[in-house]
C-alpha cells in the first residue's frame, strides 16, 4: 500500500488541446501494487484532488474521486503538503506531510524494490463488477532521496485499510515528467 502525493500541470484530454480549469491539481493517491493476467499495475483504492473538473473527470472516467481542499507549498525543497477530504458523500480523510526532496538516485534498476513501486504502466480501477484498466506511459522515474518528518494521514483508514506500523519509504520525484494516460478500458466481465 502506499499513499503518493503530487502534483498534476498540463493536464488536458488526448488529442484535445488544454481545458481552462482542467490543467493543473494537487492529488493523492491510496493505492496497491498489483498483478493481473500477468501485468503489473496500480490499483486506486482512491485519488482525492483538489481540482472540481478535473474529479469529475476522473469519477467519470475511472469511477473514483474525491475533492479535496490541498494546500502544497515549496521552499528551499522542502515540501509541506496537505489535504482535507471535503466530499460530503466519502468518508472524511486527511493528510499532512512535510519534507525535504535530496540527491538524485539512479533510475531504477528492474529486481529493486524501486522499480517495483515506480514503474508500473497499468492503472486498475472501478469496481469488482466492472474493472477498468488504464495504459499509461512515461520515460522511467527519475526519483530522488527523502528526509520526512512526522506524517499525519487518515487516507488508510478512509478505505478500512490497517495503518502502517513499519517505516514508511519515501521517494520524491522533483523534476517534471511528461506522462500520457490513454482512456480507461472495460477488459473485464
Amino acid at each position: 500500500m502506499s499513499l503518493v502525493a503530487f502534483t498534476v500541470s498540463g493536464m488536458r484530454p488526448t488529442p484535445l488541446p488544454t481545458i481552462p480549469g482542467l490543467i493543473e491539481a494537487h492529488q493523492i493517491n491510496v493505492r496497491a501494487y498489483v498483478h493481473r493476467d500477468g501485468v503489473p499495475g496500480l490499483c486506486l483504492f482512491s485519488l482525492d484532488a483538489n481540482n472540481p473538473p478535473a474529479v469529475r473527470a476522473a469519477r467519470l472516467g475511472y469511477r473514483l474521486a474525491f475533492h479535496a481542499r490541498m494546500h502544497v507549498g515549496e521552499d528551499a525543497g522542502v515540501v509541506a503538503f496537505r489535504s482535507e477530504r471535503t466530499d460530503a458523500n466519502a468518508p472524511k480523510a486527511t493528510f499532512d506531510a512535510v519534507w525535504q526532496v535530496g540527491d538524485a538516485l539512479p533510475i531504477c534498476q528492474p529486481g529493486t524494490l524501486d522499480f517495483f513501486l515506480l514503474e508500473r504502466y497499468v492503472l486498475y480501477s472501478g469496481t469488482n463488477d466492472h474493472l477498468l484498466r488504464t495504459r499509461i506511459h512515461h520515460r522511467p522515474w527519475p526519483p530522488r532521496s527523502v528526509t520526512s518528518w512526522p506524517l499525519s494521514s487518515t487516507m488508510l483508514a478512509a478505505q478500512r485499510l490497517p495503518r502502517q506500523t513499519d517505516a514508511p519509504l519515501t521517494r520524491a520525484q522533483a523534476a517534471p515528467l511528461d506522462v500520457a494516460i490513454w482512456p480507461p478500458r472495460h477488459p473485464f466481465p
